[in-house]
């Protein structure tokens, strides 16, 4: 007898970048490393002091702020990244304008009809591609009830990139690319 299939996931999951947590992981690991490194030097050399320590401590922040990458989530009909300072939704299923850049491709930029927007870095959907296809869904669906003003020749081009990308993924790690 064959084991029980696992219960298929709701339609209200939440998706989210698996990536994030490893990169952010990365993120404080450098500013550590950072921060430890200059108050080491510091230390050794001078002696530390509030000003010596808190001379330390800012460029280490300013590199964790940089680093960290945007956090990255999909529901059914909405978007949401978040930065270190500002949390942006979209609703994907009303979606106006969907621009993805030909000279620099590397971000996504989706607009509402409510005027809220937001962007996504491409390295996050080639990475998650559930995420991409939830979005892909809602701009279809957006364009289809004739919300999406702007961006379908865009959608139609990303679309044939990241399932490009993807399946030449699929292949080199299944030994056949």
């Amino acid at each position: 007898m064959q084991p029980p299939l696992p219960a298929p996931r709701p339609a209200s999951d939440v998706l989210h970048d698996a990536g994030w947590p490893g990169e952010a992981r990365a993120a404080v690991l450098c500013a550590g490393l950072l921060l430890g490194t200059s108050l080491a030097v510091q230390a050794g050399a001078h002696g530390l002091t509030l000003h010596r320590v808190l001379g330390c401590i800012v460029p280490a922040v300013l590199l964790l702020v940089v680093l960290l990458p945007a956090r990255v989530s999909a529901a059914p009909g909405r978007l949401t990244v978040r930065g270190p300072w500002v949390t942006r939704t979209v609703r994907t299923d009303r979606l106006a304008v969907l621009v993805w850049p030909v000279d620099s491709g590397r971000r996504l930029a989706l607009r509402d009809e409510d005027g809220s927007w937001a962007e996504v870095d491409l390295r996050v959907l080639l990475a998650n591609p559930s995420l991409w296809l939830r979005i892909e869904d809602d701009a279809r669906a957006s364009r289809a009830r004739g919300t999406l003003e702007r961006g379908t020749p865009d959608l139609a081009r990303l679309a044939l990139y990241v399932h490009t990308e993807t399946a030449r993924s699929v292949l080199k790690v299944s030994g056949l690319g």
